[in-house]
């Protein structure tokens, strides 16, 4: 993952099928990339830049946003209703801040992404099991 930029930026990113646009605040740049091992990360695939979350804006496709929760209910996954792309998620971790999907970010190459660093999501444990 060498060379991806660590400079704050503010980036857009879209579903599938255009549904849902989204703009994200990144303050760690492309450089925050991570994968999670957690039960549902490791299933959805994508790996995740960092926005802050009140910096988070849907452009277009509000009302196209599902929403998946469980366990605690902190952790708050989004989705196109519409073709089913994960978009984003707030983190049960820090609600402060959001994942981005990687896949989702306009002018993105996931083979930039090859060499993606893990978290422990399977033992992370704030009050119980997520």
């Amino acid at each position: 993952m060498t060379g991806l930029s660590a400079i704050p930026e503010i980036r857009l990113a879209r579903c599938h099928c255009g549904a849902v646009v989204i703009e994200a605040f990144l303050p760690e740049g492309l450089a925050s990339a991570r994968r999670c091992d957690c039960s549902l990360c490791r299933r959805r695939g994508p790996g995740a830049v960092t926005a802050l979350t009140a910096r988070l804006r849907v452009l277009q496709g509000q009302d196209n946003l599902g929403l998946y929760t469980w366990g605690t209910h902190r952790a708050r996954h989004y989705f196109c209703k519409t073709c089913g792309i994960y978009t984003h998620h707030q983190r049960r971790s820090n609600p402060a801040e959001c994942g981005i999907n990687i896949g989702c970010l306009d002018g993105i190459d996931p083979r930039d992404f090859s060499d993606i660093p893990w978290t422990d999501g399977v033992n992370y444990r704030l009050d119980g099991p997520d």
